[in-house]
């Protein structure tokens, strides 16, 4: 379960335009990443949808995946999961948030899972995080006697869940070797992207960039005229420049 239903709030004005889960890495939409990343484990895959939806059912148009239509309510993490408790039909679920940029995959958070605990995947933080001193990282493991308990209603996995789990201690948590950026606000956005580019621009294709340009991404056909210079921001189309320092 890929959820890409969120409004991404703190990503405005980008997902004024699109919605957070087609937000481009390194020109590959976060939903594409998040795609790749599951489809090694999982003999099908859902996606749910709300804000923008229209946009991301087009996107997803031709992919082998069930989209789950969240437009008369979006439900959360956890009543997403009620909403398709027919189609997981007494399954265990790996759930991956979209807007979660991993340099790593998945191996790690799938090896060795014995189908009993909630597996959550993290990174160990300095200071107090969402479980002890670790910070959920955008992949979770649920065992199917778990996800059939979830109703098709507004709820978390966190509340529901995660963190019952943790107070008794039977959440289980494997860290991630790799780099993991949420992408919520622009400056973690661009972030991201020069993590994938290896701290190079990146230029959207069918952008026409004439101007002067340093950590700065620029969407699909964006434009940056010759006497511009762009530092730390996002340029998309003509005239719209988001700050992401």
């Amino acid at each position: 379960m890929v959820l890409a239903a969120g409004y991404g709030t703190r990503l405005r004005p980008l997902t004024e335009i699109r919605p957070k889960s087609l937000c481009p890495i390194n020109n590959v939409p976060l939903l594409d990443l998040a795609l790749d990343s599951v489809r090694p484990f999982a003999d099908d895959i859902a996606v749910n949808v709300h804000y923008l939806a229209e946009q991301v059912i087009a996107h997803l148009d031709g992919v082998a995946v069930t989209v789950s239509d969240e437009r008369a309510l979006i439900l959360g993490s956890a009543g997403a999961l009620g909403l398709l408790r027919e189609w997981i039909n007494g399954r265990a679920v790996l759930v991956r948030n979209s807007d979660a940029f991993l340099t790593a995959g998945l191996d790690e958070l799938v090896d060795g899972w014995d189908g009993q605990r909630p597996r959550l995947l993290g990174r160990a933080r300095d200071s107090a995080s969402d479980f002890g001193n670790v910070q959920y990282i955008g992949a979770c493991l649920l065992p199917a006697n778990v996800v059939l308990s979830l109703a098709a209603e507004p709820a978390s996995l966190y509340d529901l869940i995660w963190k019952p789990a943790w107070d008794e201690g039977s959440l289980e948590l494997v860290m991630t070797s790799g780099e993991f950026v949420d992408c919520g606000t622009p400056h973690d956005y661009l972030a991201a992207n020069m993590l994938a580019s290896d701290g190079h621009n990146v230029i959207g294709a069918g952008s026409v960039v004439e101007g002067s340009l340093e950590r700065v991404v620029v969407w699909p056909g964006g434009t940056v005229a010759p006497n511009e210079t762009l530092s730390n921001c996002i340029r998309v189309g003509r005239d719209l420049t988001v700050d992401a320092r």
